[in-house]
């Protein structure tokens, strides 16, 4: 009669609870010394497993420089900076993406060392990669990156232009965009298409009264080893079709009176440089 009250639907509250954790330590004293461990061991991956997606997700990486140029053969300084201190550049990386390439570690600033290409300047809450003389392909986009037991967290990406991209054939033009099934309800797709250029550029878009959507750039191998680069940008049709003038500002080399043109919207026109 006894147990039957204590486990019946009227018992009290507390009573289930004491019944629930004699069970669990009743479990627990059946579990000889190898399976006791085996589950604290488990309980301990999962609370660093959470703690590592908890640092992950409060992590943060600004890279402040959009676009940097560098002559050929001088040092590159591309700097990082954190949310928190991560303990002397420790699990701190540098990647570099080229066009149409996967990204590529080019260094370990955790591996203690500084060779005579790169190396790492760290402090508190910011890291710096210095490239030595570098070259021109060497160009690309830089990401630093911190890695952490199940996460890698990324910056935002600095794009490096070595040298002048400028050639005898380097043209800009600027496709303006043609409706849609939908009408004014698409929004304006633009192009700044840059040709016969060596290297990367640094483009940049200016809409009056708007903050312009930028797609992916995508980079085209042409004749004679040149490039053709193009930029996207989608603003409102609405905005498209009150006559608002969207340019293109195309700058090619790291000079420092820096070529730049601009590239104004005319339907099927050129512009060359």
């Amino acid at each position: 009669m006894l147990a039957a009250d204590v486990t019946s639907d009227n018992a009290p509250s507390n009573l289930m609870h004491q019944s629930d954790t004699d069970l669990c330590t009743a479990r627990w004293q059946s579990l000889d010394q190898t399976d006791r461990i085996f589950v604290a061991l488990m309980f301990f991956i999962k609370s660093l497993l959470v703690a590592s997606l908890v640092l992950g997700v409060q992590l943060h990486l600004h890279q402040p420089q959009r676009f940097l140029f560098v002559e050929v053969g001088r040092t590159a300084e591309i700097h990082c900076s954190f949310g928190e201190d991560v303990e002397a550049g420790v699990n701190v990386h540098w990647y570099l993406r080229r066009a149409g390439e996967v990204p590529k570690r080019m260094k370990d600033c955790g591996d203690g060392t500084n060779g005579s290409k790169f190396a790492c300047k760290h402090q508190k809450y910011s890291t710096t990669l210095e490239i030595r003389d570098i070259q021109r392909n060497e160009s690309g986009i830089y990401y630093c990156a911190h890695a952490d037991t199940n996460t890698l967290t990324f910056g935002n990406g600095t794009t490096v232009i070595v040298g002048d991209s400028f050639t005898d054939s380097s043209s800009v033009l600027l496709l303006g965009p043609i409706a849609g099934e939908n009408g004014d309800m698409d929004p304006a797709h633009l192009a700044c298409v840059i040709r016969g250029v060596s290297n990367l550029v640094q483009v940049s878009w200016r809409v009056p009264g708007e903050e312009p959507a930028q797609g992916l750039p995508r980079t085209l191998e042409a004749s004679a080893g040149t490039l053709t680069l193009i930029h996207g940008i989608s603003i409102p049709w609405a905005s498209w079709t009150s006559g608002v003038a969207v340019t293109c500002e195309v700058t090619f080399n790291s000079s420092g009176s820096s070529v730049t043109r601009h590239s104004v919207y005319a339907p099927c026109e050129w512009f060359h440089v």
